[in-house]
């Protein structure tokens, strides 16, 4: 039974996965982060001490969470000089077995949803999606990931790997969409609130049918007329017209094949 936590990193992530798991009982031992600042915020919100030194991070913890950038956890653990003990991290495309010359036991705890620190999140509705090395690990991650979460899912290292990047194609790439939207508007003065109940709406019926079902607008018809009238519209930003080019293609392709 996992009941006290060491969490590595006070990111986005940390920060939320910290405070749900606080609000359900489960103590943090400690907050690492090589930023003294974002680790005493943290540590901070969950009354628990903080270090920026990994020799200084307790060894006496039930499972240690490693919630950092991928660059970083390899730097990180480079610098444990004794074994870890049962070890996770929180990464979309790293597979589990980076642990292997480092942790007695370890898996991968990984909540699908974009996280920031301003915005708290209903962990109850997240899917945490686990692997691990070890049944009794992977039970104790399954009864922890249950606290808080009512969607717990086994996906293995390559399963998880394609569920990053499906997430990245539909939630940050689709974010700089919004983006683009938004700094196009404000080329001509128009409020960016416009463009909400359409955001909306575009979420709502790509849930409530599919996604090819529910897809509309110019390319899918291939009407060049006012495709080229968007792409003359966007003279004077390369970027964004080779963009609108590249995705009514590969909108109009896959409509095309479906």
């Amino acid at each position: 039974m996992i009941q006290k936590i060491v969490m590595i990193g006070a990111g986005n992530l940390a920060t939320q996965l910290s405070l749900a798991l606080h609000e359900h009982g489960i103590e943090i031992l400690q907050v690492y982060s090589r930023t003294a600042e974002s680790a005493k915020e943290l540590a901070g919100k969950l009354d628990c001490p903080f270090t920026t030194s990994v020799k200084k991070i307790e060894k006496n913890a039930d499972l240690y969470v490693f919630a950092v950038s991928d660059k970083a956890l390899q730097e990180i653990l480079d610098k444990w000089s004794v074994p870890i003990g049962n070890s996770v991290h929180t990464a979309g495309s790293i597979p589990a077995d980076i642990f292997e010359n480092y942790a007695e036991n370890y898996g991968v705890f990984y909540p699908l949803q974009t996280f920031s620190k301003e915005r708290k999140v209903d962990f109850s509705n997240i899917p945490v999606c686990l692997e691990s090395d070890n049944f009794k690990l992977r039970t104790d991650l399954i009864e922890l990931a249950g606290q808080i979460s009512k969607s717990v899912h086994l996906i293995n290292s390559e399963q998880r790997k394609q569920l990053h990047l499906a997430a990245v194609f539909t939630c940050n790439f689709t974010n700089h969409m919004y983006s683009i939207g938004q700094k196009l508007l404000a080329e001509k003065d128009v409020d960016f609130e416009l463009l909400k109940p359409l955001i909306l709406e575009t979420a709502q019926k790509a849930l409530q049918l599919d996604p090819v079902s529910a897809q509309t607008g110019p390319a899918v018809r291939f009407d060049e007329e006012i495709m080229n009238s968007h792409e003359k519209a966007l003279k004077d930003s390369p970027v964004f017209q080779k963009l609108y080019r590249f995705v009514s293609e590969s909108i109009y392709k896959m409509h095309k094949g479906k």
